[in-house]
């Protein structure tokens, strides 16, 4: 049954039920880089008012980076469960779909079917929920929250999303699909070896925060992305599949699959695939404030007259 909750109730800020698993740090680059392993996730049911139950881990909390990152989390949602309506009011969230069943989004009353894999963006003040209307295949999902400052409020609504009103055939709200055929060849990434796949998924004007860009990498065998560093800009590289290594100024990680590696604003990093598939890497940039993502976008424009499209990741 389709619920509501009216009045005051739904105007408080939802409290954490239980701590969540976490494993990213501080400290030297092994502790820095957060991991996801599916047998430590949390369960938590009902989540905002939600049906069944999901599980996750807190993969990096807010002090991976100085910039206004709040956290990124990996985890399940079990067939026939959701995540309840609610919207956040000083943050913004992009929900990321990686596997399983397709999921059933709600933003601001609107539902639509996302075919995995695919993400979905929530600006600030959009309420959002997800539904998996699977009876028996689990959703993998990933969840990145970015502020105007450090710190994510959540108004729960108590809305489970189970029964929606209307399911639009073409979602009407913003979200990207993942296809390997969509990926473009660039060579010698930021000065790396090799030629690397790569597509920009989400551009700076999608964000009202400090958020700047989604890009999905794909580095074959014997490629690298070349040592960059951004005084303005910090970034994150989540590790969808492969192996490799990362080095972030003096110090090298191996990586792999459910890693998480943050970057802060100024470190130099450059990755190396290793293995025999593809390093395939989710790359999330920050900026440290609203006035260092402007300066960003004209140079992606290449100077503020300059239309963005947004199409090719500009040279550092």
């Amino acid at each position: 049954m389709r619920t509501k909750l009216f009045g005051l109730v739904a105007l408080l800020p939802l409290v954490a039920i239980a701590a969540q698993a976490q494993t990213g740090g501080t400290g030297a680059l092994a502790q820095r880089i957060g991991h996801y392993q599916p047998d430590k996730n949390t369960p938590r049911k009902a989540p905002y008012g939600g049906a069944g139950t999901f599980a996750y881990t807190r993969v990096l909390a807010d002090v991976a980076l100085s910039t206004p990152f709040n956290y990124m989390e990996r985890g399940v949602i079990y067939p026939n469960s959701s995540i309840g309506e609610h919207y956040h009011g000083h943050s913004e969230e992009l929900h990321i779909i990686i596997g399983g069943s397709d999921a059933q989004y709600t933003i601001n009353g609107r539902t639509g079917t996302v075919p995995t894999p695919a993400g979905v963006p929530v600006r600030m003040g959009s309420s959002h929920g997800t539904y998996n209307p699977s009876p028996d295949t689990p959703i993998e999902w990933i969840d990145i929250n970015v502020g105007l400052s450090k710190g994510s409020d959540t108004y729960a609504l108590g809305d489970s999303l189970e029964t929606p009103p209307l399911l639009d055939k073409i979602p009407q709200f913003i979200n990207f699909h993942m296809d390997p055929k969509l990926l473009k060849p660039v060579n010698n990434m930021d000065g790396g070896t090799g030629s690397v796949m790569y597509r920009r998924l989400l551009d700076p004007t999608v964000f009202l925060t400090p958020w700047s860009y989604v890009d999905e990498i794909s580095v074959p065998s014997g490629a690298s992305l070349g040592a960059v560093a951004d005084p303005n800009m910090s970034e994150i590289y989540f590790v969808l599949s492969g192996a490799g290594s990362v080095k972030v100024n003096d110090e090298t990680a191996n990586i792999k699959e459910g890693d998480a590696v943050p970057v802060d604003l100024g470190q130099t990093h450059s990755i190396t695939q290793s293995g025999s598939e593809p390093l395939h890497l989710l790359a999330i940039g920050i900026a440290k404030d609203l006035a260092a993502k402007e300066a960003y976008i004209d140079k992606v424009r290449g100077g503020p007259a300059k239309v963005f499209n947004g199409s090719a990741r500009p040279a550092n």
